[in-house]
């Protein structure tokens, strides 16, 4: 179908200065397919046998446990939920201890936070439960100041804070706090949006209880609270070009680090969705560049956005500027 002809409404923003963003992540369960790293969405070619086991590729990723241990080695996982299994299986942890990871830093750095994609050569810190909290909060503002994101495994957490906000004045709630639950709702299981949809549905003028867990801390960030979010300054330890991308459908891959044509174009999509949606969202503002990028026009865009992502329901306007955008990058337009 054609766009303008009443094929979607405009989504109202899910929150003012609150954002829904997940990790650069916010993925599924992956279906079975081919080999981790083998770059081919799809299984073997019909009639011919797999690759020998010695032949395929073994990509053995090193880690710890933010708040100190020995150092792991996982490898043989193809999305995020497996990645944590690994690593709960390395420091003989449940599974569900695990929050989040970051790249090349132990401290609570979302600028760092694992999404998508792993550099071949980066270092992966596991942030696991520390202690619960429950806070009471006085909405006296629409906007609480929170960006919301989520970890791909059904755990919501707070991924920055805005400075002077309501959020900002409770010292008791930090970047990085898992939202388990509000007013007695458990959240486990639910995406970053709908999170960020309920925290703006809240009514002002009304105190609500949120429970919370924060990530195990090691001592020398005891008094970190990161209330900004903003890039770290430390040094990063992986230096590889590659990287492993997670896909929520279909095996992982590995690939080389996106293009400046396409770094350019994902942050002016993401910066689209935020305008649009009250969102951010790395991952699918990549994703919708690789869907769009080989595109003759819009309609086909608008096709195939339909297809892969009919969830959800981009307004035609939406899918106009996406396509402007992805344009412009092309040609070199900042």
């Amino acid at each position: 179908m054609p766009l303008g002809l009443g094929r979607r409404k405009k989504a109202p923003p899910l929150v003012d200065n609150e954002e829904a963003e997940p990790g650069r992540g916010g993925l599924g369960v992956g279906e079975p397919g081919g080999p981790l790293g083998s770059g081919v969405a799809g299984g073997p070619q019909m009639g011919l046998p797999p690759p020998p086991a010695a032949l395929r590729p073994r990509l053995v990723f090193h880690t710890q446990l933010a708040h100190g241990s020995p150092t792991g080695r996982i490898e043989g996982f193809t999305n995020v939920k497996e990645l944590y299994s690994k690593i709960a299986e390395a420091f003989r942890l449940p599974a569900a201890e695990v929050m989040f990871c970051t790249l090349n830093t132990h401290k609570v750095d979302m600028d760092k936070l694992l999404g998508g994609q792993i550099g071949l050569e980066d270092f992966i810190f596991a942030h696991v439960k520390g202690q619960r909290k429950e806070v009471e909060v006085f909405k006296s503002e629409d906007a609480l100041g929170l960006t919301i994101t989520d970890n791909g495994a059904g755990y919501a957490f707070i991924k920055r804070i805005k400075e002077g906000s309501v959020i900002d004045h409770i010292q008791l709630i930090s970047v990085g706090d898992m939202i388990e639950a509000i007013n007695g709702q458990s959240l486990l299981g639910c995406r970053h949006y709908e999170v960020a949809r309920l925290l703006k549905e809240l009514p002002r003028g009304r105190t609500f209880t949120l429970k919370l867990t924060e990530p195990r801390k090691a001592f020398d960030m005891i008094s970190q609270r990161s209330a900004s979010g903003r890039p770290g300054s430390g040094a990063q330890l992986g230096t590889g070009r590659g990287t492993l991308r997670l896909r929520s459908r279909g095996p992982a891959t590995v690939e080389d680090l996106p293009s400046a044509f396409e770094e350019k174009a994902i942050e002016k999509v993401d910066g689209l969705l935020e305008s649009y949606m009250g969102i951010r969202d790395t991952e699918l503002a990549a994703t919708m560049v690789e869907l769009g990028k080989d595109k003759r026009n819009p309609d086909e865009l608008a096709k195939a956005l339909d297809e892969q992502l009919g969830d959800f329901a981009f307004p035609d306007e939406f899918v106009f500027d996406v396509w402007g955008a992805i344009g412009d990058a092309k040609v070199g337009r900042y």
